[in-house]
């Protein structure tokens, strides 16, 4: 890798795959690297809403525990401290 953190690569794409990048560059007015670029960054972001997605998921029985034994604490106080 150079100073900036940039890599140069060399990739195969099929004809159809490469019109299709060269239409999204000028659509997004960048290059051929930055479609590239783009769309390796939505697909790690997208990568990451799933698996926060999937931690989410297989927690929610654990926070909804957690969450009725806070509303029990939390109705014992106020009808204990009721004038």
């Amino acid at each position: 890798m150079d100073s900036t953190g940039v890599e140069k690569v060399t990739i195969r794409l099929s004809e159809d795959s490469l019109a299709f990048a060269d239409r999204l560059a000028e659509e997004w007015s960048t290059t051929r690297s930055g479609v590239v670029a783009r769309l390796l960054d939505q697909a790690a972001e997208s990568h990451v809403r799933d698996l926060m997605e999937e931690g989410y998921r297989a927690m929610a029985p654990e926070n909804r525990r957690d969450a009725e034994e806070a509303m029990g604490l939390a109705r014992e106080v106020m009808l204990r401290d009721r004038p």
